[in-house]
């Protein structure tokens, strides 16, 4: 079983990610815990929200928030693929799920993300990623604490330093 960092600590990803296709309505859902793009989940809402399993859905970078709007809190887990690590689309993504749309479940940043962004993508909200084969996930973890402190308020510090002086 794969591993990924979720809240700072390496575990093994039980989740099984469904691949996007052509045509959304006509791909079978596995059993026990499955991450749809947001295409079948668009397109199978009603069979898929029977599921007695954990159902989560995957956003590309350029798939809006608003797509899911409200219907965010339904999901155990959320997704968002980052298709290059320049691609930075997928943060303000994070922050509307969390900020807007009160998103409290797991918000995993998958596809290409590199050590660098960890920190920066866990101020956005982002709690799991998913990294390329080749990144040593104990190194990484160590980069969700490169910084201190922050100056700019984000999702998880809403006010700026200069608000948290005394």
């Amino acid at each position: 079983m794969p591993k990924l960092i979720k809240d700072k600590t390496l575990v093994e990803d039980s989740w099984q990610v469904v691949d996007a296709t052509e045509s959304p309505e006509t791909v079978a859902v596995a059993d026990g815990s499955v991450i749809v793009p947001l295409a079948v989940w668009q397109a199978q809402k009603a069979s898929l929200s029977a599921r007695k399993a954990e159902l989560g859905v995957w956003l590309n970078s350029d798939e809006l928030a608003d797509s899911l709007a409200e219907e965010a809190q339904g999901f155990a887990l959320i997704a968002i693929n980052f298709p290059g690590f320049m691609d930075g689309r997928g943060f303000s993504t994070a922050r509307l799920l969390r900020e807007r749309y009160g998103f409290q479940g797991e918000l995993r940043a998958m596809g290409h993300i590199i050590r660098d962004q960890l920190f920066y993508l866990s101020r956005c909200g982002f709690n799991s990623f998913s990294m390329p084969e080749d990144i040593n996930l104990e190194q990484a973890i160590d980069s969700l604490e490169d910084f201190t402190d922050s100056y700019q308020a984000a999702v998880d510090q809403p006010l700026p330093l200069f608000r948290r002086r005394a």
